[in-house]
């Protein structure tokens, strides 16, 4: 044990020398293994080198990195909870634009529901009272009035709509592109062309189509006009309820079907309307609490 132990190699040089005795004891071709070679191999083989990348691959690599934050985000933005907007007008006209840039006038005593952002599939907002919409166009994203009673869906397009809570009806007309109007059980549908209107009867379920009527004089009251063009006293009384906020009662029946043709501005208050009404109408008025009671002389 001790001979073989005074024979193992003490310094560099002999290991090298003892290898290269092996090498030449082979049969291997002159010079194709030696300790240096041996050992360089072996270095390699312990160390191999680091991988580099070809600048078309930190391209893809940059590529897939981006993406998956798009993914990130996009899923981050669309889980988040939207604050829900509302705003209400008392005497008051008030131009609204939304998230979208579509723009809202919204009318006396009137209110308005719609998100802070419009993250989903549609533009969707609520409507208690009467608004004109002049819609921003994206037909990937239609857009969508939700009334008590009945839905409209458009694109791009402008239009009116009275939805009072407390009427019996809701009345739809289009100024400009298609919509189409839909009763809540979406049992009932009325593709508008402009120039026509729609009225659901919430009592009956069902919808009055009507046809080349003058859009332009439904929206004459975001200006501050009220126009009635041989309007019946009933439909009048209803119009000023919405426009004052007061409940309007007639007595009579002839009264209620008596038509009157008149035009007031912004500038005029609800009695100064019925005294100028009641001149050619031989009616009388008298307010009991927040009622007007109307009756013939």
């Amino acid at each position: 044990m001790k001979d073989n132990m005074n024979q193992l190699p003490k310094s560099d040089n002999e290991v090298n020398e003892l290898l290269n005795k092996f090498v030449s004891s082979t049969h291997s071709p002159q010079g194709s293994f030696t300790a240096d070679k041996s050992f360089n191999t072996l270095q390699k083989k312990l160390h191999p080198a680091k991988y580099r990348l070809r600048p078309y691959q930190y391209i893809s690599a940059a590529a897939a990195i981006i993406l998956i934050l798009g993914f990130s985000w996009m899923f981050y933005y669309n889980t988040q909870s939207v604050s829900i907007k509302t705003i209400s007008t008392l005497a008051e006209i008030k131009k609204i634009k939304l998230p979208d840039g579509t723009q809202v006038v919204l009318d006396r005593y009137s209110s308005i529901q719609f998100p802070e952002r419009f993250k989903e599939k549609i533009r969707d907002v609520k409507l208690s009272g009467e608004a004109y919409f002049e819609v921003t166009k994206n037909p990937a994203k239609p857009f969508i009035v939700e009334t008590q009673s009945v839905n409209i869906q458009v694109l791009g397009t402008h239009f009116n709509v009275e939805a009072y809570k407390d009427d019996p009806s809701v009345t739809t007309t289009l100024l400009e592109g298609s919509v189409a109007v839909s009763n809540k059980k979406q049992n009932r549908r009325l593709i508008l062309k402009p120039n026509e209107t729609a009225i659901y009867n919430k009592l009956s379920a069902t919808f009055t189509h009507l046809k080349k009527v003058d859009a332009e004089k439904d929206i004459v009251w975001s200006q501050g006009i009220l126009l009635f063009n041989s309007v019946s006293m009933q439909e009048i009384a209803l119009t000023l309820s919405h426009k004052f906020n007061v409940k309007i009662e007639i007595d009579n029946a002839s009264l209620r079907n008596h038509k009157f043709t008149a035009r007031f501005d912004n500038q005029e208050n609800l009695y100064e309307i019925l005294d100028l009404l009641k001149s050619t109408g031989n009616f009388s008025y008298q307010k009991v609490d927040n009622k007007i009671k109307i009756q013939l002389k």
